[in-house]
């Protein structure tokens, strides 16, 4: 089945299926993920316009201000355009941009060839056990005056990172906590997850309000590991690896 004929069972449904309020505390990866679907499942079709802004904040419980920032960045991705004047308002494009083709869709010909539904799933559940538990355990130990400066000095880098290096600085961060949790046999298993992690990412749009949300959980995360909590470096962990999970969900699904 074609992705176009994919989305002829929605006709008809309410764009309000997937619009209702978002909840934790990932607003804004969740507020794309539920314009991702709406969009991509047809509940608001190719050259619709979305809902008011005001109207659209609501229904989804997020400020303007987030929402703004979900809109810009899937406008940048090329799924929405804003228009002036008194018919604009932000519309979905007339074309959708293409998804990675999945490896069971295409097997012989797919440009990313790892990416299949099973494959996140897979990527994403290893991730949560190991990094949270990873946090977990560097929170519970204590830490040497070099190796807490040096979590200081990483948490940084990922802060000051550009967009053309924040991929490689990012990972650092996370595989350092990994190095924290003392367990010499925990790196080599969260790299090989990192590495994957990275394929799915690359795949999706750099998001700066994500980045800019990122930065704040990471500092939540090595405050918690620093000051020896940890079942908040865990719960930090979790809702941080979990934003990313709707982002690739909502792109790559």
């Amino acid at each position: 089945m074609s992705r176009q004929s994919s989305v002829l069972p929605t006709v008809g449904l309410s764009s309000d299926l997937l619009l209702g309020p978002v909840s934790g505390t990932n607003t804004f990866e969740e507020t794309v993920q539920r314009l991702l679907q709406t969009v991509r499942l047809g509940l608001i079709a190719p050259g619709e316009r979305l809902p008011a802004e005001r109207d659209l904040a609501a229904q989804l419980g997020v400020s303007r201000d987030t929402l703004r920032e979900a809109i810009g960045s899937l406008a940048d991705a090329g799924y929405l355009i804003s228009r002036r004047g008194r018919y604009g308002g932000t519309f979905v494009t007339d074309v959708l941009p293409s998804p990675p083709v999945m490896a069971a869709e295409n097997p012989a010909g797919a440009p990313h060839p790892s990416i299949t539904a099973a494959e996140i799933d897979d990527v994403l559940t290893l991730r949560d056990i190991l990094e949270v538990g990873a946090a977990r355990a560097a929170a519970g130990r204590v830490l040497s005056p070099p190796e807490r400066q040096l979590l200081w000095v990483s948490l940084g880098a990922a802060a000051d990172a550009g967009a053309d290096e924040y991929r490689r600085v990012d990972s650092r961060l996370h595989l350092y906590i990994g190095e924290l949790a003392g367990s010499p046999s925990l790196v080599p298993l969260l790299a090989d997850v990192r590495m994957r992690l990275n394929e799915l990412l690359d795949a999706i749009p750099l998001l700066a309000p994500n980045i800019a949300h990122s930065n704040k959980q990471h500092e939540q995360i090595v405050s918690a590991i620093l000051t020896g909590r940890p079942d908040a470096a865990a719960d930090a962990m979790r809702e941080h690896l979990s934003g990313t999970a709707l982002l690739l969900r909502g792109f790559l699904e």
